[in-house]
């Protein structure tokens, strides 16, 4: 029937073509011609077009993101997401998959955001629009920040500044170089790079001069003790934020951070305002953002211990250890959920699809008279991808183990109170199953078998915990009796089989 469309001499040119690609391995191409010369081509997306599904989606997103609507927020990325493959426009896929990424790091969210963070990659790599690249930088700085990778962190933010440069002047674009700024002197600053830290925040406030910018000026001179400078930058941004229109989630940060400084200075009554003030912030946006909330509740509890009102610093303090040992809340579980909804329904397209593929195969292999080749062929790369994909997800997998194996070590050797903390997270199920053997274990001593889960020696233990080589296998023992692990039976390899 398709060749009865074609003219005469197309077919009859056809025809030998087709009787001369049976014979090679190139047969395939010709297939997939055929087939375009059947399909509709895709509709040419104009730079206005382009443009305004750009603002219309970021300022979308950019509002749901400060309001905690973190499940509305996947849902519009979900259907822009669509809205550009309709239009044929892959950047802006590419930044869909970015906002989603982002939303999943902002909640801790790490092994889904690389995911997206991936998908976005390949999408705007080639994109010829600056603010787009610089956008997925500066993005994925923040996201290697989390894991306190420096290096890594810098290394994405100069090439955000590297593009950032060639951007377009608009609302979106002239907001963007101050933010790159200040994320950078963050990063320098816990480099320990003090000089070039205050040189990138002083310069993205005088870019902005915001509420938001002079509390990240402010932040720098707590941190390095200064109370004196902190001041006359908090006293700016307490005179902006009354003015200024200022979103949730800068808003959270910029009292947080009065309140850190009228602490620092014995001003309790300051301090539990802005703090305060901070709290409810956290409660509109529905906790979307636990790492900020970290140190309000840690300020709170110091807050509270300075002025004697012991009840109220061991609220706050469990609130605070409570935040940190968070590994599955109600935003992760609500985004997975969403998530989880339209990979199941763009799986179910790619099945439609996929079954409609075969068939138009089919019509051109009974046409061209081509065996069943291709079709094994193409079941043999569909299990070879398929293969390849399970590949990739077990070594994200290990990736992601491995900075948070990284995290706990570091927190063993500094001997942090909140290793165990840590330790759950990489091993959820650890603790219950010693728990199931002995219910009364102490918290010290589920430390002490995480750290001989980790595979620690008696002298390594004693060294990061300060006690005495003696102490440590007079723990091991009692651990022994706690858990009647038999004698004869190694205790490292109890732990490792547990």
């Amino acid at each position: 029937m398709i060749i009865n469309m074609l003219s005469y001499e197309f077919e009859k040119r056809l025809l030998d073509l087709l009787k001369q690609v049976k014979k090679t391995s190139t047969y395939i191409f010709c297939i997939g011609l055929l087939l375009v010369l059947v399909s509709c081509g895709h509709k040419n997306i104009s730079e206005k077009e382009k443009e305004t599904f750009d603002n219309n989606l970021l300022s979308k997103n950019d509002f749901l993101l400060s309001s905690g609507e973190y499940e509305a927020l996947i849902r519009l990325n979900i259907d822009y997401l669509k809205k550009a493959g309709k239009l044929g426009y892959r950047e802006g896929k590419g930044l869909c998959y970015l906002n989603i990424a982002r939303v999943n790091v902002s909640a801790g969210n790490y092994e889904r955001a690389l995911v997206f963070f991936e998908k976005a990659e390949k999408a705007l790599y080639k994109s010829g629009n600056a603010y787009h690249k610089a956008l997925f930088y500066d993005s994925y700085s923040k996201y290697y920040s989390h894991f306190k990778l420096y290096d890594k962190a810098i290394e994405y933010n100069d090439k955000a500044l590297h593009d950032v440069k060639d951007v377009k002047k608009s609302e979106f674009n002239d907001k963007l170089l101050p933010r790159l700024l200040v994320n950078r002197g963050a990063y320098f600053a816990w480099k320990g790079w003090s000089g070039t830290s205050l040189k990138c925040l002083l310069k993205a406030n005088e870019l902005e001069n915001s509420a938001y910018t002079n509390c990240m000026v402010a932040q720098y001179y707590l941190f390095t003790h200064q109370l004196e400078p902190a001041g006359i930058y908090i006293h700016r941004a307490e005179e902006k934020i009354l003015t200024e229109k200022i979103n949730n989630v800068e808003s959270l940060w910029v009292y947080y951070t009065m309140g850190y400084y009228y602490n620092e200075i014995n001003n309790y009554k300051e301090a539990e305002k802005n703090l305060k003030k901070a709290l409810g912030i956290n409660v509109k946006i529905r906790h979307t953002y636990s790492s900020h909330m970290v140190e309000v509740y840690q300020s709170l509890a110091e807050m509270y211990k300075k002025m004697h009102e012991e009840d109220k610093a061991y609220y706050y303090l469990k609130k605070y250890m409570e935040e940190r040992g968070k590994s599955s809340s109600a935003q992760l579980i609500a985004i997975n959920h969403t998530l989880d909804e339209f990979i199941s329904e763009t799986k179910r397209e790619s099945d439609w699809k996929r079954n409609k593929l075969p068939l138009a195969i089919a019509l051109a292999i009974a046409v061209v008279t081509v065996s069943g080749v291709y079709v094994r062929k193409v079941i043999n790369t569909l299990r070879l991808k398929k293969r390849s994909l399970k590949m990739e997800t077990e070594d994200l997998k290990r990736h992601v183990n491995t900075k948070m194996f990284q995290e706990v070590m570091e927190l063993v050797k500094r001997n942090d109170s909140s290793f165990l903390l840590k330790f759950k997270e990489l091993y959820p199920d650890f603790a219950g199953a010693l728990l199931k053997i002995n219910p009364g274990l102490e918290n010290s001593e589920l430390a002490f078998c995480a750290m001989l889960k980790l595979r620690l020696s008696s002298k390594e233990i004693a060294d990061y915990t300060f006690v005495q080589h003696k102490s440590v296998q007079q723990k091991k023992y009692r651990i022994r009796k706690r858990l009647d692990i038999p004698a004869e039976e190694d205790i490292y390899d109890f732990f490792d089989g547990l």
